[in-house]
């Protein structure tokens, strides 16, 4: 097995935990037992380990703890679904993909969601997040989080067809879908309701926010990257920037994990720059506007440190490729 040098990684701005994380963490696994949502040995083994609650806590650290288990609930959830699709064989097939990813949609379309017949877990559990996200949301945000679920479900049918054709993305391709790959629009969006940060529309349409909307999402997908790369290599999927650039290079596997964290770090150094350009009027609005950029650091960083040391999701994979 090649031994893989880590980059170092680091951001200049602290890392925080809500005070409410273990009682997030114990909801979460009393949530999932409940939607019965681990269906084997080693599904129930690897949650065991995972602290999802751990990473909602340091995205969200000022929330309080009801939205904090609704948004714990939403990542655990997505995270549930993304290994079911990966274990699955079906769940690699375009077309079953679809007709699930339909079903997720009728869900967030109607105005009053029924449990399917056969109970099935993830789509009564996803009823579940989406009623409490509905009791604490205006219509309005409604309708842009159901865009970026949309958006979400959207990119994993690219992933399956890719995968049908037996094709590797370009790193342009890659780039250009990340961002939707991993469903981080949709947390974004979440920051509205779960911190109770209501910026005007068109403060969150301007140019240089949506930019740093952008650049913590490539910061956080990527090293999410640089942390499953292993993960995604055992298992022949290439949906990962690492291994997007060492095909498209034709590069050593470490060349590529330096490239990977060489893009990463550039798109840190442009948020820094871009925070100290924020539109600050001088008024009220100057308070929601930096408790907003608040977050987008604070999941960069908690992303990080939960990937680093809250869980065991990545560590063993980890192990096998990577000295520190």
């Amino acid at each position: 097995m090649t031994t893989i040098q880590f980059p170092r990684v680091q951001y200049p701005f602290p890392s925080r935990l809500n005070s409410h994380v273990a009682a997030a963490q114990q909801h979460v696994e009393d949530w999932v037992h409940h939607h019965g949502l681990l269906s084997t040995d080693k599904a129930k083994a690897r949650f065991a380990k995972a602290r999802f609650a751990w990473l909602a806590a340091r995205a969200f650290p000022d929330a309080g703890l009801h939205e904090l288990c609704i948004i714990a609930d939403f990542n655990t959830w997505l995270f549930i679904l993304d290994d079911q699709c990966d274990e699955a064989e079906a769940g690699k097939k375009s077309g079953f993909l679809r007709s699930v990813m339909t079903g997720f949609m009728d869900i967030f379309r109607h105005s009053d969601p029924r449990t399917p017949a056969n109970n099935a877990p993830l789509p009564a559990a996803l009823i579940s997040i989406w009623e409490r996200m509905k009791a604490i949301s205006s219509p309005e945000w409604q309708q842009r989080f159901i865009r970026s679920m949309e958006d979400y479900f959207n990119s994993c049918l690219w992933e399956a067809q890719n995968r049908e054709n037996r094709i590797v993305p370009t790193v342009a391709d890659y780039v250009r879908m990340r961002p939707y790959t991993g469903a981080l629009l949709a947390d974004v969006e979440a920051i509205d309701i779960i911190e109770k940060i209501y910026l005007p529309a068109d403060m969150l349409q301007h140019a240089l926010l949506k930019r740093m909307v952008q650049a913590c999402n490539n910061i956080v997908c990527w090293a999410n990257d640089l942390f499953s790369f292993p993960k995604e290599h055992k298992a022949g999927d290439v949906h990962n920037l690492v291994l997007v650039l060492q095909h498209e290079r034709q590069c050593s596997l470490q060349e590529a994990v330096d490239e990977a964290a060489r893009m990463h770090n550039e798109e840190v150094a442009i948020f820094v720059v871009l925070e100290k350009l924020l539109p600050l009027s001088g008024s009220e609005k100057d308070y929601e506007l930096l408790r907003y950029v608040a977050v987008l650091r604070s999941w960069i960083t908690g992303n990080f440190e939960w990937s680093l040391h809250d869980t065991g999701r990545y560590s063993a994979m980890m192990k096998e490729y990577v000295n520190s």
